[in-house]
């Protein structure tokens, strides 16, 4: 498999749940400003959008879409159980991420972290999102994951979490999503994917800064 991802975006969750089934991939970076690939290739041949993450199967398939992506691995890695067995336990799987995908990642911390975003966009999504994090604080109190066990929408949502150092957000307003977030960055593969995809994410700023 190839990953291609940019450091820190939505795509570490998939390199969360790689490293979680001790899964072998080839990851291949891509700079979110130039739509480069590490090596100079142009990423839109792979993505048009240019979005990440893009997963190319074994078999030579492009997968593109978190939750897919994240979805795919689940079932093509069953050991690692990154994924409840039953149909009522996928159904809520597919919950989470949608509940992640929109409700966090697009409509709240896009408008955020977008420098291009007007400020009355940012106050909106900060409004929405409270909200939609206190209902996380609901759900995780007395919960060690968002289903009975680690799963992909925990990779997710720890890496949409993350995101908060770099906005207003300050989780610890609601306790129990705080100590949720703590125990997953002490996780093994929670810990080395982002601290890899920090490494990266500070040296793609350094790469951009200007040649003196």
């Amino acid at each position: 498999m190839q990953l291609y991802f940019s450091p820190l975006s939505c795509s570490a969750a998939t390199r969360i749940c790689l490293y979680e089934a001790g899964a072998e991939a080839t990851y291949i970076e891509v700079d979110s400003k130039t739509k480069r690939t590490h090596d100079g290739r142009d990423y839109l041949e792979v993505h048009p959008l240019g979005l990440v993450p893009a997963l190319r199967t074994d078999d030579g398939d492009v997968l593109t879409e978190n939750a897919a992506i994240l979805q795919y691995l689940a079932q093509a890695l069953p050991q690692a159980g990154l994924a409840p067995e039953e149909g009522r336990g996928r159904v809520r799987l597919q919950q989470w991420l949608s509940f992640i995908g929109t409700e966090l990642h697009k409509s709240t911390f896009n408008p955020l972290l977008d420098a291009k975003a007007p400020e009355g966009a940012r106050s909106y999504a900060l409004e929405k999102g409270t909200t939609r994090l206190a209902y996380l604080e609901q759900h995780l109190t007395g919960r060690e994951f968002l289903l009975e066990r680690f799963s992909v929408a925990d990779a997710y949502l720890a890496t949409v979490l993350n995101w908060c150092a770099a906005t207003p957000i300050d989780l610890k307003k609601w306790p129990a999503l705080s100590a949720y977030f703590a125990r997953l960055q002490e996780r093994p593969s929670v810990a080395k994917a982002l601290s890899e995809e920090r490494r990266l994410y500070m040296a793609q700023l350094e790469n951009r800064k200007p040649r003196q």
